[in-house]
């Protein structure tokens, strides 16, 4: 007698029918597949209803506290994600390690009116193109990590075609609905809203990227106190030579090979409905590599 292996399954919670992959219930997110690490509360699948998204600075917040709720919000509406926002203050850190390497520059300007204004200007200049280089080098940076990243979430768990077969076609022209006429729980059930916000998938997967909000704040600190004051006129050996350098690569090495994976292993988890600890194991993996060849292999890190 054939045997017939079941294609569905059935949400206590609700009652509703859903995938026999999934791992939360499409149509109220209740968790129907509990996996061991998400005894953890990190990695806790967040279950409360739904109603309106946060604030963008609350999903920051969140981001950082607790971020399986951050991205049950945001995967409602990503359209309202932070991740651009994300990249843009993360660039204005980058213009405040300039001016921090600036206070180690000893220009010899006068105290005059005149001296003043040329200091302005010089720090002004160093703000400026340490902004600019930190929001193209990282929005390039983190568009590839992401592409990466979904490739290993590909090799799991299908995530690609987990999103396709959610969203219903990402890339046809939408079309234009009222907000008031969508309802929020159509983001489970595969309705309007999901279509709609499908093609936001980047601006959520970016928000994987907040660590570098503190990790930069952290630099500002370190090139503050850690590098000592030189005379350009003398040249910057004292300051190229610095140890420092190894300490700030460090820094950017940790946080790519671990807590920007977790994040991305969260969003990527909730987009896609999927398996934490599948998803988990891609990520860390491409961190890590990623850690060794852009940060390890440094010639700062080892002389």
């Amino acid at each position: 007698m054939s045997q017939t292996v079941a294609a569905v399954q059935r949400c206590p919670r609700c009652g509703n029918e859903n995938s026999a992959d999934s791992f939360a219930c499409n149509f109220c997110g209740f968790r129907i597949k509990v996996e061991r690490i998400e005894n953890i509360r990190f990695f806790r699948r967040y279950e409360a209803e739904w109603v309106a998204p946060s604030p963008w600075f609350m999903k920051i917040f969140y981001l950082f506290v607790n971020a399986p709720r951050a991205f049950h919000d945001i995967n409602h509406k990503r359209s309202k994600a932070p991740g651009w926002l994300i990249v843009l203050f993360s660039s204005l850190l980058y213009g405040l390690i300039g001016l921090a390497f600036v206070f180690h520059l000893d220009f010899g300007f006068s105290s005059t009116t005149t001296g003043q204004i040329l200091q302005f200007l010089y720090s002004l200049s160093f703000f400026g193109s340490f902004f600019i280089f930190g929001f193209v080098f990282q929005s390039i940076y983190f568009l590839i990590l992401i592409w990466l990243f979904t490739k290993g979430a590909n090799y799991a768990v299908g995530f690609s075609d987990k999103l396709e077969s959610r969203f219903e076609g990402i890339g046809e022209t939408k079309t234009k609905f009222k907000e008031a006429d969508i309802s929020p729980f159509s983001i489970y059930k595969g309705g309007t809203m999901l279509r709609l916000e499908g093609a936001y998938k980047n601006k959520m997967l970016l928000c994987a990227f907040t660590p570098f909000l503190l990790m930069n704040s952290i630099k500002i600190l370190i090139v503050l106190f850690g590098f000592t004051s030189v005379d350009p006129s003398t040249g910057f050996d004292a300051m190229f030579d610095s140890p420092i350098w190894a300490v700030l690569d460090v820094i950017d090495a940790i946080t790519i090979s671990t807590w920007v994976p977790i994040l991305m292993t969260l969003a990527i988890r909730e987009l896609s409905n999927s398996s934490t600890t599948r998803v988990l194991i891609p990520t860390i993996i491409i961190g890590v590599i990623v850690a060794i060849f852009f940060y390890f292999l440094r010639p700062t890190l080892f002389g």
